[in-house]
């Protein structure tokens, strides 16, 4: 595997810092260190009198830099220090900050004279500018800039060399490591959440699996049942049975498929309306507005229904008057928000919160169920997913629980769902 790093990645700045200066004293040599694109890191150490009063010049400054990224980068092509005069005549030493073919730098050093003889057969990395002479300030400083011998000079760059790969290498094992261990705990959390989104799709069809000892049987019972109520002309308990039969053949029904998709969702809870609709007759009236674009979205197995059997639980059944359940979808531009609202008398805010958790168990089970799609919803698409609950609790103004839907699907994901979402 293939890493790609920053030198700031590789080696602490504050920690390369106190070396740079240590190293500069202990050598009597000016240092800098600069990055892949040749611009410091780190603030100049022994910088000579001529190189500072010089970088005050924003066009010498760019030279200057022009001048240490070339020497970074020829001493990377090489792949171990070069010595080179810089554009004023400087004899300067780079050395490559390099690490599994990845040049991260450059520890550019010198600003100082060597022997004649030897300093004559030097490069200049970038040509010679006299331009700086014009200033008389600049030439003063230069003919006193200090000397040393080019032995120890030389003996200097490889010494830098050595102690600079050893602190690469060593950065550069710390940050694979750390990408190691990383990746070991994304794996044990996406291993940890498939498994809880398997629980979770078990608890959501435990109950229609405890009937499921003949489902066969069940359904032929419920076509006999039919055919009669046809035949003996009762339209309302034929329609009633089938409706039921759809229910139970989608609950029961064993598919691999962790996600079906909206409009299969809300095939079964029209059924169910449609039952409640017999059973209940006018205590309640509801409104289905989901337009044909969402009805292919991707969504879990059995996670409208639950919502809808709360508000029949707690809006419908204890209450006298009309009860209203609405049912809406549009989206944000990214996501579609498919919205439950009902005209029931609220719930407490302090409530919501323990209600999503699950920390509030009702007799009925309806908190544990919400907090089953919230995070079935979320193991399926991510953490920014799941349900929000508003409520201003109080008398009429209902409830409204809106679930959020990602209109295209991630390769994480399809991953973490198992398989894409069908029709059926």
């Amino acid at each position: 595997m293939d890493y790609v790093f920053h030198l700031s990645d590789l080696l602490e700045v504050e920690r390369l810092q106190t070396l740079q200066d240590n190293l500069s004293k202990a050598m009597g040599i000016a240092l800098v260190v600069v990055d892949a694109e040749g611009i410091p890191v780190t603030k100049p150490s022994g910088f000579s009198p001529f190189c500072v009063a010089s970088r005050q010049n924003p066009l010498n400054a760019e030279k200057c830099f022009k001048c240490d990224n070339a020497g970074g980068r020829a001493a990377m092509l090489r792949d171990k220090p070069i010595v080179y005069r810089c554009y004023c005549d400087f004899v300067e030493f780079a050395v490559p900050i390099t690490v599994h073919g990845q040049y991260f730098g450059a520890f550019i050093s010198g600003q100082v004279r060597v022997e004649p003889e030897i300093e004559q057969n030097i490069d200049h990395i970038l040509g010679v500018d006299d331009s700086w002479r014009s200033d008389r300030d600049l030439v003063y400083l230069h003919e006193n800039v200090r000397f040393i011998p080019y032995e120890k000079f030389e003996a200097a760059a490889y010494s830098l060399l050595h102690v600079t790969l050893y602190l690469a290498e060593q950065g550069y094992s710390n940050i694979i490591q750390k990408e190691l261990n990383a990746n070991s705990v994304k794996l044990a959390d996406e291993l940890r959440m498939r498994a809880e989104l398997e629980r979770l799709l078990h608890e959501a069809e435990f109950k229609a699996l405890s009937y499921q000892i003949n489902p066969h049987f069940l359904f032929n019972v419920l076509n006999t049942i039919g055919r009669l109520a046809f035949l003996e002309g009762a339209e309302s308990t034929e329609t009633t049975v089938y409706d039921f039969a759809d229910m139970m053949r989608y609950i029961l029904k064993k598919s691999d498929n962790k996600l079906i998709t909206i409009n299969t969702e809300l095939k079964h809870v029209k059924s169910y309306l449609a039952i409640q609709k017999v059973r209940m007759k006018d205590r309640f009236t509801y409104d289905i507005d989901v337009p044909k674009k969402y009805l292919d979205i991707a969504s879990p197995f059995l996670i409208l229904q639950p919502l809808i059997e709360n508000c029949f639980n707690y809006v419908v059944e204890p209450r006298e008057c009309i009860s209203y359940i609405s049912i809406k979808a549009y989206d944000n531009g990214r996501d579609v928000i498919l919205e439950i609202a009902d005209n029931g008398d609220g719930i407490p805010i302090e409530k919501i919160g323990l209600i999503l958790s699950g920390d509030i168990v009702c007799n009925n089970g309806s908190s544990i169920g919400i907090n089953n799609v919230q995070n079935r919803l979320r193991l399926s698409f991510g953490n920014n997913y799941g349900l929000e609950i508003e409520s201003p609790n109080k008398p009429n103004m209902g409830t409204v629980i809106k679930l959020r839907f990602p209109m295209t699907q991630t390769d994480s994901q399809n991953n973490s769902s198992s398989r894409k979402a069908v029709s059926e």
